[in-house]
């Protein structure tokens, strides 16, 4: 693939899709043919952490006025589940999912999943995988990686059964290392082919699904319906991050194919935004130009 560039793919070929039979998800609205967007964009919370951190209830106020519906948290600061439940009904938000790390899931799932439940999370979604946490960080290459991963996805099993017993679905959030191949298969690969669809979805990061040479389509192709959250991050040529609609990714290509995905919740996300709220205002005027 053209890492500089997919956008020659065509939404007229490949359309005949392997989930074409299901109906489009109630958060979404019809453009052309199978061309679906969701009814309220989503916004990362990290892309304005320096902002949430001074003042939470400010900077959702000033998310909500630019248009956004739905937020993803990656921490609290220092608030409890109450006041963030408060804070988003006073400025008409949600917030489908949260981050939480692996250890924090591992050693607090009780008290993540009654914030969860009080907040109105609808996923817990694990976003990296850290230090200990990470196969592989004791030396092991080839099958014995594999077969690391593929104990992960079977702790991704367990911790999608306990997930789905509280009312909620478990997800994983890619970034680039699991593009790794081993044994001719890539680790993120291993990662969904043994996780439980019932149980596992996954959160495709398109900025680092790119940027570690895959493509997206192949993975609608392949792994149909497994990806219920994606992050809307942008590439430039060079490999940069960048607001949406400033970098190289094909976004309405990619929506495009948003039934086959299994895409419900989008959320823009810009890891080092010089300025961050005018990064996510920027980022949602493209995308509300979509449809328009």
């Amino acid at each position: 693939m053209d890492r500089r560039r997919f956008v020659q793919h065509s939404l007229g070929a490949g359309l005949l899709l392997a989930g074409a039979g299901r109906a489009v998800p109630a958060a979404a609205r019809t453009l052309t043919g199978a061309r679906t967007l969701p009814d309220a964009w989503g916004l990362q919370l990290y892309t304005v952490r320096s902002l949430m951190a001074r003042d939470v209830e400010r900077t959702l106020a000033s998310v909500a006025r630019i248009g956004y519906g739905e937020v993803e948290f990656a921490g609290y600061f220092g608030r409890s589940p109450v006041e963030i439940r408060t804070a988003l009904e006073a400025e008409g938000l949600t917030a489908p999912a949260a981050h939480l790390s692996l250890e924090e899931l591992r050693s607090g799932f009780d008290e993540a999943a009654a914030a969860a439940a009080e907040i109105g999370h609808r996923y817990l979604v694990v976003p990296y995988l850290g230090g200990s946490e990470r196969p592989g960080n004791d030396g092991a290459t080839g099958s014995a990686l594999g077969d690391g991963y593929r104990r992960l996805a079977d702790e991704f099993n367990g911790l999608g059964a306990r997930c789905r017993e509280a009312g909620l679905g478990f997800a994983y959030h890619n970034h680039d290392f699991e593009l790794e191949e081993v044994d001719g298969l890539r680790l993120l690969d291993v990662m969904i082919e043994n996780t439980d669809p019932e149980l596992v979805t996954y959160e495709v990061d398109f900025y680092w699904l790119v940027h570690g040479g895959a493509d997206p389509f192949d993975y609608f192709s392949r792994y149909s319906g497994r990806f219920e959250l994606c992050h809307v991050k942008d590439r430039t040529e060079d490999g940069e991050m960048a607001d949406v609609g400033a970098g190289v990714i094909d976004f309405a290509a990619i929506f495009g194919r948003s039934e086959e995905a299994g895409l419900i919740h989008y959320f823009v996300e810009h890891d080092q935004p010089g300025d961050p709220m005018g990064s996510v205002r920027a980022s949602f005027e493209h995308l509300d130009a979509l449809d328009a």
